[in-house]
C-alpha cells in the first residue's frame, strides 16, 4: 500500500474514533441532564456567594464568640500553617438541621444531598423591615410572591430578604433593647404552616434566627425542623438575586450527629 494511502486510512480511523467519542460524550451529557434536578438542567450564567466571612467577632444568637482559633504550626518554623478551630455549630452563615429542635430528627450529615441543590425563592420584605425591625414573612407575603412568580417550585428553599445582612458587622445585627430583647425579622408561624403544605425543603433568613428576634417560643423552629425540613440562618447577598429562577447550592457540613454547622452557600443565576 502506498504511503499516501496509509495516511488516508489512518486519518479515516481517527475521524471515526473522534466521532464515536463525541457521540458517547453527547449521550452522557443528555443522560446527565435527564437525571439532574430541573433547576440545574435549565442552566445558569453566574455563581453568587451568599456566605458571610466570619471570625470570633461575628454576631451570634447568644452574644458569645462562636469561633476561636489557635495556630499550632507556622510556616516559618514548620514549612506549613495549621490552625485548630473551636466552632459553635450555629455561627456565621449556617445550617439548622432537624435535630437542632427535635429529639430524634435528622442530623446535618443525614440531610439528603438532593435537598442541597434546590430552586431558590426570594421573598422581599425590606420595605416593612425598614419600618419595623420585628417584621415577619406572613402568608400575605407568600401569596404576593406566588401571584408574581407562580407556585413555589418542588423541593425549594424559600428565603427571606429583610435587608438585615449588612448589619452583621456591628451590634445592629442582634439589635438588643434595654431589656435584653433582640429585634430582627423572621418567619411568622402562619407563613411556616403555609410552607409546610408545600414540598419546600428549606427556609433561609438573613438574620440570626428563623423566628423573629422577640420570639419567646421559637414557634417556627419547632414547626419547621421536626417536620424534616432544614433552615439556613445569616445568609448574605440575597439582594442581588431574582425573586425566582436561581438555584441554591448548599455546602452543608457533614460532621456526624451535628445539629447544624457553618456552610458555604452559593446561588447559580
Amino acid at each position: 500500500m502506498c504511503h499516501a494511502c496509509v495516511m488516508e486510512s489512518v486519518k479515516d480511523r481517527m475521524v471515526s474514533r473522534r466521532d464515536l467519542f463525541r457521540g458517547a460524550a453527547a449521550g452522557a451529557a443528555v443522560a446527565a441532564v435527564g437525571t439532574a434536578p430541573p433547576a440545574l438542567a435549565a442552566g445558569h450564567g453566574s455563581v453568587r456567594d451568599l456566605t458571610h466571612t466570619y471570625d470570633g467577632s461575628f454576631p451570634t444568637y447568644f452574644g458569645e464568640p462562636g469561633l476561636s482559633s489557635e495556630k499550632t504550626f507556622d510556616f516559618a518554623d514548620s514549612g506549613f500553617n495549621l490552625y485548630v478551630l473551636t466552632v459553635n455549630e450555629h455561627t456565621g452563615t449556617h445550617i439548622d438541621a432537624p435535630l437542632h429542635f427535635s429529639a430524634d430528627g435528622a442530623s446535618v450529615d443525614e440531610l439528603p444531598v438532593e435537598d442541597l441543590v434546590v430552586p431558590l425563592c426570594v421573598v422581599d420584605i425590606r420595605e416593612k423591615a425598614d419600618a419595623d425591625p420585628d417584621a415577619q414573612v406572613t402568608p400575605e407575603d407568600l401569596d404576593a410572591w406566588i401571584a408574581a412568580n407562580g407556585d413555589i417550585p418542588d423541593r425549594a428553599c424559600v428565603a427571606m430578604l429583610s435587608g438585615w445582612a449588612p448589619k452583621a458587622s456591628g451590634e445592629g445585627f442582634r439589635n438588643v433593647d434595654a431589656e435584653g430583647v433582640m429585634h430582627f425579622p423572621g418567619f411568622h408561624p402562619d407563613a411556616t404552616a403555609m410552607l409546610l403544605e408545600t414540598t419546600a425543603v428549606a427556609m433561609a433568613v438573613d438574620t440570626l434566627s428563623l423566628d423573629h428576634g422577640p420570639s419567646a417560643d421559637f414557634a417556627t423552629h419547632y414547626a419547621w425542623l421536626p417536620a424534616g425540613r432544614y433552615g439556613i440562618e445569616c445568609i448574605a447577598g440575597l439582594e442581588g438575586l431574582p425573586a425566582a429562577g436561581a438555584t441554591l447550592v448548599v455546602g452543608a457540613p457533614k460532621h456526624r450527629g451535628g445539629t447544624g454547622g457553618p456552610a458555604r452557600i452559593m446561588a447559580l443565576v
